[in-house]
């Protein structure tokens, strides 16, 4: 929580400085590569417990993202309790049968049919965790007044690629769950009016008959990605 009375600027020397040379830059970045490149989207979840410790170093990970004047305009909810999993299921599915049943459109359903995504969301209680990403669409100070947050969508996706990619790291597998609307999150986990519901994570190590959609494998070319300007 910011303090009024400490919000000055006071520079101090770069902490933590990374000196490597340019093959041991490429080396690692050849490395993150390839372990990103393993990462895998999947519905279907082991029952293997995830230890709290390992969900909790990967949401500080989350933290140390950078955001709009540092205001770290997010709140992660880790959700292991069998009941309150079964409650965000109950809830986000009866979100998602309205969805299928016509308020997404034709074109969108259309889109998602190589997926292969319904309504059943059964991965909402198989995974041993779900994370709730929460944006701060303003934050408090200690003595209560508000203050704006800025660039919050910007900061928070930032925040939930960190996040993603500490969990892979892990060893784990997530999936991204986006029901809409998504209201029903506040009320179920207690959070305030400031902070709006944008993703849930369904976090565990994939089934041993896991699969994925052929569709997914298919990833845009480098060149159809970046543009250099050298």
């Amino acid at each position: 929580m910011f303090a009024r009375d400490h919000l000055t600027f006071e520079p101090i020397p770069l902490p933590d400085r990374t000196e490597i040379t340019d093959p041991e830059m490429q080396a690692a970045a050849d490395a993150f590569f390839d372990l990103m490149q393993r990462r895998h989207t999947v519905r279907d979840f082991s029952p293997r417990p995830v230890a709290r410790d390992v969900i909790e170093i990967c949401i500080k990970t989350a933290g140390r993202a950078p955001s709009g004047a540092n205001h770290q305009p997010w709140h992660f909810v880790a959700i292991a309790n069998p009941a309150l999993k079964a409650q965000i299921r109950a809830e986000a599915e009866e979100e998602e049968r309205r969805f299928y049943a016509g308020g997404a459109g034709d074109e969108w359903i259309k889109e998602l049919e190589p997926i292969g995504t319904n309504a059943h969301k059964p991965h909402l209680e198989d995974a041993p965790w779900l994370i709730v990403v929460f944006a701060q669409r303003y934050g408090l100070f200690d003595d209560g007044t508000r203050y704006k947050n800025y660039y919050v969508p910007e900061s928070t996706g930032i925040a939930c690629g960190f996040l993603i990619a500490a969990l892979h790291n892990a060893g784990l597998s997530i999936l991204t769950h986006t029901p809409n609307p998504m209201k029903f999150l506040n009320a179920a986990l207690n959070r305030p009016e400031s902070e709006k519901p944008i993703m849930i994570l369904a976090v565990g190590h994939p089934a041993e008959d896991a699969t994925i959609p052929t569709v997914a494998k298919i990833k845009k070319p480098l060149e159809e990605i970046l543009t250099v300007c050298d």
